[in-house]
């Protein structure tokens, strides 16, 4: 059995490969030879917790089978421990042995930036040059990394409800990618004449307005994941004329910025065009005009964790990296 950090993660699998992995593992779901299970939660009243698992099984040339396990631990922060820590298990699919076990925190970040650039790739303008990224969490730099992987953005405006961390971060993120980053005081600012929107928050508010988006833009929902959480403004889902899920199932359960526009009345789950694996078969259409507003959205799902973490355990064998237990 092999065990992989984060370090053997990064030193196996680029940006890249994890784009096209997200690719094929969504293809394979929207062909429906993927088994993803309703996750299983269980509460455990007596530390504040909660933990949860996520199964899936995805049939092709080269099937993948495992579980991500992640944890809800609001109190570890008192202990100066992880409050969300999650650990990717695989198994060969052959035998159904666990042949591997996966930093599933870094995991999650990878094939989530993964998979917005994914739609970048296939959705935004190929001239795009500007960028705004709204959130410096713990999932920003994957977004900033995919991002600048789908396109060759020139500079990318960053904005967080802290203006110092915003600050500290751009500066930090222009070292590693030689990319001009502006730290913005206002959503306003970040958002106005960017070509690719990326939002990765867990706000209850959107966190810009539709009337600030150029013609032409690409926006990317990436934050919102509860019915009751809403990055993106129902004004400007009314607007794009693409509007696409990484599943249709998870989006309209999860997800409350689009969720609540169809509950309200105020547009028809007919305005959604599809998924993305769809895109990616040619089942349904992408952008069609350099002026169209196009929305990616994804809430995530055990198919693209199970998938992504499937291919790095076989290029982390092919280059011996990782420890062997």
């Amino acid at each position: 059995m092999l065990f992989l950090t984060k370090n053997h993660i990064v030193d196996s699998f680029s940006m890249r490969e994890a784009m096209d992995a997200c690719k094929e593992a969504l293809r394979l779901y929207s062909e429906n030879k993927a088994s993803v299970p309703l996750r299983t939660n269980i509460d455990v009243p007596k530390q504040e917790g909660q933990s949860l698992y996520m199964p899936a099984y995805v049939e092709s040339d080269e099937d993948a089978l495992g579980v991500k396990i992640v944890s809800v631990y609001p109190n570890n922060i008192k202990k100066d421990i992880p409050s969300v820590p999650a650990t990717m298990i695989t198994l060969d699919p052959e035998t159904g042995m666990v042949d591997a076990i996966l930093d599933g925190t870094y995991l999650t970040q990878l094939r989530t930036g993964a998979v917005q650039g994914a739609a970048t790739e296939l959705l935004a303008r190929k001239d795009a040059k500007i960028g705004a990224l709204i959130g410096t969490g713990g999932q920003a730099e994957c977004q900033l990394w995919a991002m600048l992987t789908a396109r060759e953005l020139e500079e990318i405006r960053i904005f967080d409800i802290d203006f110092e961390r915003a600050t500290e971060f751009a500066k930090h993120m222009e070292t590693v990618y030689n990319v001009k980053m502006i730290p913005c005081e206002t959503a306003q600012k970040c958002v106005e004449g960017a070509d690719v929107i990326t939002s990765v928050t867990t706000s209850k508010q959107p966190t810009f307005s539709a009337e600030w988006v150029k013609e032409g833009a690409h926006i990317n929902g990436v934050g919102a994941y509860t019915p009751e959480m809403c990055e993106i403004p129902k004004e400007i889902i009314k607007e794009a004329e693409t509007v696409i899920f990484d599943t249709m199932d998870g989006v309209m359960q999860e997800a409350g910025d689009f969720i609540q526009p169809v509950e309200s009345g105020y547009l028809t789950a007919n305005h959604y065009r599809g998924e993305l694996g769809q895109l990616v078969l040619g089942d349904i259409k992408g952008r069609a005009s350099e002026e169209e507003i196009t929305i990616f959205k994804t809430v995530g799902s055990a198919v693209l964790d199970v998938f992504v973490a499937s291919q790095i355990v076989k290029k982390a064998k092919a280059k011996d990296l990782g420890q062997k237990i």
